[in-house]
């Protein structure tokens, strides 16, 4: 019997099995991989995905090998928005060595560690059975094993909703790393972007989009690698991407949902770091409530309530999203970006974790007349 028992070691599972194990619970890890292991992703860390660490494990940042950028350029459905100096600092990292470090601090806080073994059952009782054989049973359990998570299979008999999930592929490509700034385009693939981070080793060249809306991603990737410059160099990787359809109930009697398990990845930014080791968090401070309290039972409705500020951020970027990407907007949404230093400001403040979407969503209502106005007078 453990009091927690956390399935998926990555961000978000690392997270909720620390500060579970941290606050005295014993606390079974459970991962179907060994660590270190390849993910895909963009590898951007940003200040708000820096801040979560700091809370989170009491270290300035991970141990992990970094490059970090100031400069980053930005383009639009083709276009070039401009490339801006001095920008709130990005840090980028391979999913390999970061996932592993932070791993690796869960064990040393007092994580009981099951990697190299995966779930082959769960009852929202918390009885898992492991694919060696291994039975385990806890009064709380947490899901963190991804967007294809075997938890919320298990949960609600699918781990998300293909009409709305998005699709993200991903390529290794050589280049000068201290040459290159952090490049994200707006447009990339339909309803999505494409982006183009360096790292120590190369560049990480990807695009991702609503996969409904993107029947050719291979196309869509191979016109992003022409339209950087860029070439691949080792396989193409792909992955659904959850972004902005965050599970309105994070889980079902104690078993808690967090991370991409839960949705919870920004539409406009695919940033899923950071929301990722928060909600880990957050499900972990549920569940040792509940257990001092003798309530196992009592952790969902707490962990649903201390994500609303989470999930109201999604539900706000999704709205934005709307004006970012139907095409009667695009042209406004580019002379916006291109002309406002406040608009970039705001959005490189975002990244950075210094402002939030409430804040952008009311400066863009203040503005949405005059930008409703200047779409129409566009179209005409």
């Amino acid at each position: 019997m453990h009091d927690v028992v956390v399935i998926g070691a990555g961000p978000a599972g690392a997270a909720a099995a620390a500060t579970a194990a941290r606050a005295g619970l014993r606390t079974a890890l459970i991962d179907k991989a060994r660590f270190p292991r390849d993910k895909l992703c963009g590898g951007g860390f940003t200040g708000r995905s820096l801040g979560y660490y700091q809370q989170i494990y009491g270290a300035p940042r991970p141990d992990a090998p970094f490059l970090t950028r100031n400069e980053m350029a930005f383009y639009a459905f083709g276009e070039h928005l401009g490339t801006y100096q001095d920008c709130p600092p990005l840090h980028l990292a391979m999913r390999r060595s970061l996932d592993a470090e932070m791993f690796a601090r869960a064990v040393a806080m007092g994580a009981e560690d099951y990697t190299g073994r995966g779930m082959s059952s769960l009852t929202p009782a918390g009885a898992v059975t492991l694919t060696d054989g291994t039975h385990l049973r806890g009064r709380i359990v947490i899901g963190a094993d991804g967007v294809n998570s075997p938890s919320a299979r298990v949960l609600f008999g699918s781990a998300f909703d293909r009409s709305k999930i998005g699709f993200a592929l991903e390529v290794e490509s050589e280049g000068d790393p201290d040459k290159l700034p952090v490049r994200i385009d707006f447009g990339a693939a339909e309803w999505g972007y494409g982006w183009a981070f360096p790292k120590y080793h190369g560049v990480t060249v990807g695009v991702g989009g609503v996969m409904q809306r993107n029947t050719d991603l291979k196309s869509a990737l191979t016109n992003y690698l022409k339209f950087t410059g860029t070439q691949a160099h080792g396989p193409v990787k792909g992955q659904f991407l959850p972004f902005g359809q965050a599970r309105k109930v994070p889980g079902l009697g104690t078993v808690l949902l967090a991370g991409d398990a839960a949705g919870l990845v920004d539409p406009i930014t695919g940033e899923g770091i950071a929301y990722a080791m928060k909600s880990g968090q957050l499900a972990a401070q549920a569940a040792i409530r509940a257990l001092s309290a003798g309530t196992p039972q009592s952790a969902l409705a707490a962990y649903r309530a201390d994500l609303r500020s989470i999930t109201r951020a999604i539900s706000q970027a999704r709205n934005l999203r709307q004006l970012m990407f139907r095409p009667v907007f695009r042209s406004t949404f580019i002379r916006g970006f291109s002309r406002s230093s406040t608009l970039r400001q705001e959005y490189l403040r975002l990244l950075a974790g210094e402002t939030e979407y409430a804040d952008i969503t009311r400066a863009v209502g203040r503005r949405l007349p005059a930008l409703l106005w200047r779409t129409l007078a566009h179209t005409r």
